[in-house]
């Protein structure tokens, strides 16, 4: 058992402590906030690795009136977030959890300052999602941590959750980084400069014995290193398999490590942070959509929902089980995950489209309205049954694909030899190949080249918001978003509807405790990160919403728990 403990060696027997918190993910920034008031702090892992899907994660962190913001410039203020928010949550989750979250960033940041290595920067211009909302803002609330030096972590580096994409060269990358690097064959002034700096980081520091790390990978590490730090301990490959309760009061909770049970009486509260229900296709089928794909989340493998589940055993209440956190990605090879696209839909010179051969969606917009726009159809009763994304040789010579194809690399003889990728000189003969109606798919490219011609997309104002000329090609006028495909060869990759975790789960008030039906708190259990219904209900506010508000109600519930 002592192997799977963090320090090793440690018992791992019936104790009692004054916070037990489930999941290491945002789980960490609880215990390190409970620790610091002086609660004793246990923190337990289902998987044999510390990071959750934070560790998969890009790493954003959405905060917005910050101290990381308006010390760099910007000028946010808590008036102005909450303004956004209202206006683009509207009452799918109640303005005093959006309003809590608001008040406490400043102060998870500084929890966060204090006790962790990682330094925060200002992904300036990473556009609110929503930024025509009243409140919001192109100029962004996004910000990530500093290439972190993981081998902080010493003996314990392997523990960490590996990213979603394993590194050959390391280049510690971050998301503002990116966008330069997607661009670095059509702007070499930007995109070169960057490649420069973060292979010099990334090579440089391992003949220093320095391995660093971006996005998700150093923000998981930045929390890990504290949390080692402090001496919280962690017990890896434990799951949560009752809670305890006394009266209506949760008191702790029995664990399964092995084929031992293990109680663990909480004094102050269990805090469930195991994540969403990603890969438990049962729930999916039942709460959001019968044609999900098998396991196409890029969330953490063993997010099946079981603190969720555990939780209403205890009566607590559950809402927004449709919604997740949706993610348009490229369809996997065989036996293996989803491909990450993440500019890919934004860029000029390509086009989105369904079975029949016809646009569907605004290509550019946010990636969470895009997968509600898919299920939205299958509820009216026309389901996108199949994506594909078509374009030319001019932009498969122009940018990064799949974070691994860089300018001019040919797609992979596997893709096609899969079915996930076809090649054509004509619009004609692609349609062929992908199986759809060859009329309206030729219609659709003719329309869509003369929208692109024109700069403006009468049919879904692709290139219309901030955010989705952020990660256009400023190159490309008068619309960053659209280029006609005038010229072959050209190419269609197939698409599915991936996601970052699910984000319905537990009702949570803006204390972070569980709710039941009736709205009475239940005593002593908390919830945040994906186990909670999302604080900002049916809406993605801007990129790192869902690991800042994590983080957030972690330090919110900490607090509670210790007054």
């Amino acid at each position: 058992m002592t192997n799977a403990t963090i320090p090793a060696g440690l018992p791992m027997a019936d104790t009692t402590v004054d916070l037990l918190v489930v999941g290491a993910g945002t789980g960490m920034a609880a215990a390190l906030a409970a620790h610091e008031r002086g609660l004793s702090v246990l923190i337990v892992e289902k998987s044999s690795y510390v990071g959750g899907s934070t560790a998969r994660s890009g790493g954003a962190l959405w905060l917005p009136a910050s101290t990381v913001i308006n010390n760099q410039g910007g000028a946010d203020t808590a008036e102005r977030a909450n303004t956004y928010l209202r206006s683009v949550v509207g009452e799918t989750s109640p303005e005093k959890r959006t309003a809590a979250f608001v008040a406490n960033v400043g102060a998870t940041i500084e929890l966060l300052r204090r006790t962790t290595p990682m330094k925060l920067f200002w992904a300036k211009e990473y556009s609110d999602y929503h930024p025509e909302a009243p409140g919001g803002t192109a100029v962004g609330r996004t910000c990530e941590c500093r290439p972190l030096n993981t081998a902080v972590l010493g003996e314990y580096l392997p523990r960490l959750r590996p990213g979603v994409m394993e590194v050959k060269i390391p280049m510690p990358t971050t998301g503002a980084d990116y966008r330069w690097l997607n661009l670095m064959s059509r702007i070499p002034r930007k995109g070169l400069p960057v490649v420069a700096k973060r292979l010099g980081q990334g090579v440089g520091g391992l003949l220093l014995g320095r391995r660093y790390a971006a996005g998700g990978q150093a923000l998981a590490a930045g929390m890990f290193a504290g949390v080692l730090r402090a001496g919280i301990p962690i017990w890896t490959d434990t799951a949560l398999q009752r809670l305890v309760t006394e009266g209506d009061r949760v008191t702790g909770a029995v664990l399964t490590h092995g084929d031992a049970e293990i109680t663990v009486t909480a004094r102050r509260g269990v805090v469930l942070a195991a994540g969403g229900f990603d890969h438990n296709m049962d729930m999916r089928w039942k709460f959001q959509s019968e044609r999900l794909g098998e396991h196409l989340s890029l969330g953490a493998d063993t997010n099946t929902g079981d603190a969720i589940r555990i939780a209403q055993d205890a009566g607590a209440a559950i809402d927004l089980m449709d919604q997740s956190w949706w993610f348009p990605a490229f369809a996997p090879l065989p036996g293996q995950p989803p491909k990450v696209m993440l500019a890919e839909r934004s860029l000029p010179g390509s086009f989105i489209v369904d079975e029949t051969g016809a646009r569907f969606v605004n290509e550019a917009c946010d990636y969470m309205s895009f997968g509600q726009r898919i299920l939205e159809r299958e509820r009216a009763g026309n389901p996108v049954d199949e994506m594909w994304m078509v374009f030319d040789q001019k932009y498969r010579n122009s940018y990064v694909m799949a974070a691994e194809l860089f300018p001019r690399m040919p797609i992979p003889q596997s893709w096609y030899d899969a079915g996930i990728a076809h090649t054509a000189t004509s619009f004609g003969e692609l349609a062929r190949k992908m199986g759809v109606d060859e009329n309206t798919f030729t219609a659709t490219a003719r329309r869509f080249n003369e929208s692109a011609v024109a700069g403006m997309d009468l049919d879904f104002q692709r290139g219309a918001s901030a955010y989705d000329r952020y990660y256009g090609d400023p190159t490309v006028t008068p619309n960053p978003n659209l280029r006609p495909l005038d010229k072959g060869p050209f190419f269609a990759v197939k698409l599915v509807l991936s996601d970052l975790g699910t984000c319905g789960g537990l009702r949570a008030d803006e204390n972070a405790r569980v709710l039941r039906e009736d709205g009475s708190a239940v005593d002593g259990l908390y919830a945040i990160g994906n186990t909670a219904a999302n604080v900002f209900g049916a809406t993605y506010p801007g990129a790192g919403a869902t690991i800042a508000q994590g983080l957030v109600y972690g330090y919110i519930a900490a607090a509670h728990a210790a007054g």
